[in-house]
């Protein structure tokens, strides 16, 4: 329901989106998937009907729904007098803090569109989210934990003499104090609310652009299938910018349902078992080596874990003898999830088979969900048979942000979403994930691109070549392993800790894309037509 006085305002033209087909709008909203609410509608019928209880909390500061409001239009007024407008790109570079919520519900109070990049972001990240999203401003925090963020935002300032950045002081109002900016809608259910970055293959971040509409729509779904209502208390554990922590059913389902958020500052199991007991935490939501280190941990018996309702595992793919632990160790629901940034999303609900929560990753969420599992010709496989994810619906993308040359290769002629996914489809539409078709690593959730993490090693002026590829892990599922050719065979340098080092100091890269294993080669594996036969290197 839209509780906000609507300006006269126009579409958001924003150059390079690829839209959703008028047919396939007009069908949507006949549907009543896409009901014309922003994502500031969503706040002001939160504040609206629960508007005095707790929404948001963390290590310094809680706030109610009605508190969070008000602070959002104070700090919207302060951006709005700093020069940021709707339709302006802004990197959101901020840890698990009440501060990333008011932010970023104050950046879509005045229309302007987040980038939402990860607090393991460095310089060197985050200079090349700017340059791609054409942003006009950075705001993070000035430090968190051991991290001094406002040196990272002295770097991005001196890499992008034209970007405004703005530093908060974590739990620190002071900074922006009034007058609030008046509540109003300055955008338009259709127009782009975002940008997502995808984990890719190439060095160049691929964007993907969410309209209000139609991640909105797969918000509201996932909360319901997930039975989230006002007494739900989620723990975001998982950095709270990622797609599976913002929306499935993440922060926003919760903002949606009236239940409250509570912000972990690090992910530890010592750190979650005292939130989860001090806050009566009744879900969460894990990749799959957090909830081996949750049911490992000695510390579980230490406190009490018993207001637990549901734990939601995705981002990797979850083994069937990880998954049967859950119930009988934390005693809680098991909901598998199987989604991406770019669309679909799949779960396991509630009165599925044991068989079908430990093996599969579910099923999509929406009716209009139109899920393809194809050969590598492009001819669907029988049911049952492993086969190429194809996907698009109601909330799945048409293609990237001013990437022709990407769509090309991820989005068929009709439209059609090449997840990079194999998986099997049963006769009852649930998807087993059994591998990927792309030369991606996942990292325990974390996606790293092979050829971005080549390119830094290879700016090392000792390295001749560099193959980087993903080696399977029990815990992490894949680990990222760099083969590495010396430019001076004889030589003994760089060694392994001199190139990490390199990566983190020079390079200035997230610590979850230098490669865990580094292995001296003085020559690669090729295929028959001379290329590095990446295939045998991944053992």
């Amino acid at each position: 329901m839209n509780v906000s006085i609507t300006e006269q305002i126009n579409p958001l033209e924003l150059p390079g989106v690829v839209a959703y087909p008028d047919e396939f709008a007009a069908y949507y909203r006949e549907k009543g998937y896409w009901i014309g609410q922003t994502h500031s509608d969503l706040l002001a019928s939160a504040v609206a009907e629960f508007g005095s209880r707790l929404a948001v909390v963390d290590s310094g500061r809680s706030l109610t729904y009605a508190e969070l409001s008000a602070r959002v239009q104070v700090i919207a007024g302060e951006f709005a007098r700093r020069g940021i407008s709707r339709g302006d790109r802004v990197v959101v570079h901020m840890p698990n803090t009440v501060e990333f919520v008011e932010v970023v519900f104050a950046l879509f109070e005045i229309g302007a569109l987040p980038v939402f990049s990860l607090a393991a972001h460095r310089a060197g990240d985050i200079t090349g989210f700017c340059a791609a999203t054409g942003a006009v401003a950075y705001v993070t925090v000035d430090r968190f934990g051991a991290t001094d963020y406002s040196a990272i935002a002295a770097e991005i300032a001196q890499a992008h003499p034209g970007l405004f950045t703005v530093v908060i002081p974590v739990g620190d109002e002071s900074w922006a104090i009034g007058p609030e900016l008046p509540r109003r809608n300055r955008s338009l259910a259709s127009d782009i609310a975002f940008l997502q970055l995808s984990g890719g293959t190439t060095g160049t971040p691929k964007l993907i652009p969410r309209t209000h509409d139609d991640y909105l729509y797969s918000v509201r779904e996932s909360a319901r299938i997930c039975g989230i209502d006002e007494t739900s208390v989620m723990l975001a554990v998982l950095p709270i910018s990622h797609n599976f922590t913002m929306s499935s059913p993440g922060l926003l389902g919760m903002i949606a349902a009236g239940g409250a958020v509570v912000m972990a500052p690090d992910p530890s199991p010592d750190t979650c078992f005292a939130l989860v007991e001090q806050h009566s935490v009744t879900h969460v939501a894990l990749v799959p080596p957090l909830l081996v280190a949750w049911l490992n941990s000695s510390l579980r018996s230490q406190r009490d874990i018993g207001s637990l309702e549901a734990v939601w595992v995705g981002g990797a793919k979850l083994s069937a003898e990880v998954a049967r632990r859950v119930t009988p160790e934390l005693g809680c629901v098991l909901t598998q999830v199987f989604g991406m940034a770019e669309g679909l999303v799949n779960y396991t609900r509630a009165g599925d088979d044991d068989e079908t929560i430990f093996t599969t990753q579910g099923r999509p969420i929406s009716p209009d969900d139109e899920v393809r599992v194809v050969d590598d010709a492009g001819a669907e496989v029988a049911v049952g048979e492993p086969g190429n994810l194809q996907t698009r619906g109601p909330y799945t993308i048409r293609g990237y942000y001013d990437a022709p040359e990407h769509n090309e290769k991820s989005f068929t002629a009709d439209g059609f979403y090449s997840t990079g996914d194999v998986v099997i489809r049963d006769d009852r539409g649930y998807l087993q994930v059994v591998g990927r078709t792309k030369d991606q690593i996942n990292r325990g959730g974390e996606k790293v691109a092979p050829a971005m993490v080549e390119n830094h090693l290879l700016a090392h002026e000792g390295i001749h070549d560099v193959s980087v590829v993903g080696v399977p892990d029990p815990a992490l599922g894949e680990k990222t392993y760099a083969y590495v050719i010396r430019r001076d065979p004889h030589s003994e340098t760089p060694t392994a800790s001199q190139l990490r080092s390199f990566l983190r100091a020079e390079r200035k890269v997230a610590a979850y894309t230098i490669p865990d294993t580094f292995e001296f080669v003085t020559e690669f594996p090729t295929t028959s037509v001379g290329k590095i036969d990446k295939k045998s290197q991944s053992r």
